[in-house]
């Protein structure tokens, strides 16, 4: 890895600690609150690419096990990674990974729509897909009540989705990615 990439990981994984300031929404049915965070998973995965994207994220979780408060509401701390949140968290790498990969197989003939359905896949699905059932396991629920509590966030990651894949189109000529894929 090259000193460019730790710096870019080490910058997204800022953003996104950064993203933790903006108030969470808490919803009264399913223990997990709507937050800005997985915006910031998005562009990460999608501007950095798989490697680098991915790091970024386990270098964030990395600051939430170690207690750094990184969270919305200053939270952290290994009992966040085992609470109901914690499958929705240890689903981010993973999920800035795989569009991360999306992204650079189709970046020579990248259109904004295929960035907003790449980030819709892995992006949302991806991440609600691993997160409702970890959520549901650790509160003794089922998985589809799980699932269905997770459609509550599907409205706002679709919205999420869309302005990180304008963020990443816009950004598209000075991204890691461009640099990799001209050599």
């Amino acid at each position: 890895m090259t000193t460019k990439e730790m710096v870019y990981a080490a910058l997204f994984a800022a953003l996104i600690s950064v993203f933790a300031l903006i108030p969470p929404i808490p919803l009264g049915f399913i223990p997990v609150p709507i937050t800005v965070q997985t915006l910031g998973v998005m562009i990460a995965g999608g501007f950095l690419g798989k490697k680098v994207g991915g790091i970024a994220l386990l270098l964030f979780l990395v600051l939430v096990a170690i207690g750094l408060p990184v969270l919305p509401g200053g939270r952290a701390g290994l009992s966040v990674l085992v609470g109901p949140t914690g499958g929705y968290l240890l689903s981010w790498p993973i999920a800035a990974f795989c569009i991360g990969y999306a992204t650079e197989k189709v970046w020579s003939r990248l259109k904004l729509w295929k960035m907003i359905l790449i980030n819709i896949v892995f992006g949302v699905l991806l991440i609600n897909l691993i997160g409702a059932p970890f959520m549901a396991w650790v509160t003794n629920t089922s998985v589809w009540a799980g699932l269905v509590g997770g459609v509550a966030f599907l409205p706002g990651d679709c919205i999420k989705a869309v302005i990180a894949a304008i963020i990443i189109w816009q950004l598209k000529a000075i991204s890691p990615i461009e640099v990799k894929a001209n050599q």
